[in-house]
């Protein structure tokens, strides 16, 4: 566990420079994020994407909604985010306006509207464009480190790297084996080790030194 979270253990919000809070900023930021990582698109690029939009500006929903289609399917290529930049930007737009007329702006009001129920807030995340299950997995996967009600969250893709690794295939085994506070980046690195089996295989040589 040491070696992997020495490894891999840095989530994707670190890597789009999103400073995870309870607040509303970060929770809107992780939601954008989550949204560009939902499409068949490389990680790397999705993250590109997401701190070029962030380096817009476009950190609320307030400012994405402001902001004009174009001036959204700009930033997006050039964060390299090509392929799905035209659909995307109607999807940030959709979604910033959604954010705003149901919770007004602040995602924590999603939070407390599902209780703190996994399977509630899944649902209400997959209401906005873009966010299916895959999406909603990846956002929750990343807010646990802040909504500690919703620890420990794994989804299908970091229990498949947990499996490389011989480690407990289920959220609670996993969470037995670090402090809550660090299951966000276990999450993470897992999802990271599922993606590229040369991860697992560093991981498991360095552990064995």
């Amino acid at each position: 566990m040491r070696v992997l979270l020495e490894q891999q253990g840095r989530t994707y919000a670190q890597e789009a420079g999103i400073r995870l809070a309870d607040r509303p900023g970060p929770l809107y930021q992780l939601l954008v994020l989550a949204t560009l990582l939902s499409t068949r698109i490389r990680a790397g690029v999705a993250v590109a994407a997401a701190r070029e939009l962030f380096a817009c500006g476009y950190r609320t929903p307030q400012a994405t909604a402001a902001a004009s289609w174009q001036a959204r399917v700009d930033a997006l290529g050039r964060g390299h985010y090509r392929r799905y930049d035209e659909r995307t930007a109607t999807m940030l737009g959709d979604g910033a306006r959604l954010c705003l007329d149901r919770w007004r702006g602040d995602l924590r009001r999603l939070h407390r509207e599902a209780g703190g129920s996994p399977a509630a807030l899944r649902r209400l995340l997959t209401e906005f464009p873009g966010i299916g299950p895959t999406g909603a997995d990846i956002f929750l996967r990343e807010a646990q480190s802040v909504w500690a009600d919703v620890r420990p969250y794994a989804d299908r893709r970091a229990l498949a790297g947990a499996g490389l690794l011989g480690l407990p295939a289920d959220p609670r085994g996993l969470g037995g084996l670090v402090d809550g506070a660090d299951f966000g980046r276990l999450a993470s690195a897992l999802v990271r080790v599922a993606l590229d089996e040369d991860c697992a295989r560093d991981v498991t040589r360095a552990a064995a030194r």
